[in-house]
């Protein structure tokens, strides 16, 4: 028989073995979530890069041209985008509750004194903090609604992480809590309902799609760079805005609305 002390050393290594091997295979729960390290870089469709290709043409469907802008745009000539035929268009205000776009002002209100009918959106980071935190941040950085004729709800932009895993480490079942979280604040500080952005496959990768509850109050964007929007999903029986080039006519991502300019209006005023 070895002497006590080999025996003790030879159990306190294997010990030390397992612990490293339990350390390798643990979930990576209470782990630091990932920086949000270049927000300027991040916009509607900008995890699209490399997953569809950009269409040149604009598709041949009825509605309404508009665009949708963030930071990455610098300073927009909006006359001109006015006069090159747009009708509305979105403008990226925050990422996650620390960001917020720097020339957002020169891009909300300029669009608004051209006479576009404008919106903000919020680029969500669901692993940094929770829904109802970034709706807070996001309604009280640029993304509050005003019965002005001119201001559309503001848009969630959830679609795939740019910075780590593609569901940002979310369950399906947390991803569609924490949307919920969101809408459910911004409505609670605004009155409205948040459009929600994203791609099909986006949406049923990380939500499972199984949720139809969000089309009974939140308009759907999708995104798609075809010559067709696809595919919406569960519960929703179009969309409202489809975001199908990510450039175009006018600076940024190009996108169509479904349907009149008095139904634009209507979400605007949020009316029936």
């Amino acid at each position: 028989m070895a002497p006590a002390h080999h025996i003790i050393r030879r159990l306190s290594t294997a010990a030390t073995v397992l612990a490293l091997a339990g350390a390798a295979f643990a979930p990576a729960a209470g782990a630091a979530p990932d920086p949000i390290t270049h927000p300027d870089q991040d916009h509607m469709g900008s995890g699209l890069a490399g997953r569809a290709s950009s269409n040149l043409v604009a598709p041949a469907v009825a509605g309404l041209p508009g665009l949708d802008v963030a930071s990455y745009q610098g300073n927009v000539d909006w006359t001109t985008v006015k006069n090159n035929g747009a009708k509305f268009a979105y403008v990226k205000a925050t990422e996650g509750t620390s960001y917020t776009n720097p020339y957002f002002s020169q891009q909300y209100v300029g669009s608004y004194n051209a006479g576009l009918i404008r919106g903000a959106y919020h680029f969500a980071t669901p692993n940094t903090s929770g829904g109802a935190a970034q709706a807070d941040y996001f309604a009280a950085h640029g993304g509050g609604w005003s019965a002005d004729h001119h201001t559309l709800p503001g848009a969630l932009d959830i679609e795939y992480n740019p910075y780590g895993a593609t569901c940002y480490g979310l369950s399906q079942a947390s991803m569609r809590s924490w949307i919920h979280a969101f809408v459910n604040e911004y409505h609670a500080k605004t009155g409205r309902w948040a459009v929600i952005y994203s791609t099909l496959d986006w949406w049923t990768s990380c939500t499972g799609d199984s949720d139809a509850t969000f089309a009974a109050n939140d308009p759907f964007w999708i995104a798609r760079y075809s010559s067709s929007a696809g595919a919406v999903p569960a519960g929703y029986g179009t969309y409202t805005i489809w975001q199908y080039a990510d450039s175009g006519t006018f600076p940024g991502d190009q996108d169509t609305f479904n349907g009149t300019a008095a139904r634009l209006l209507a979400l605007a005023d949020n009316t029936p």
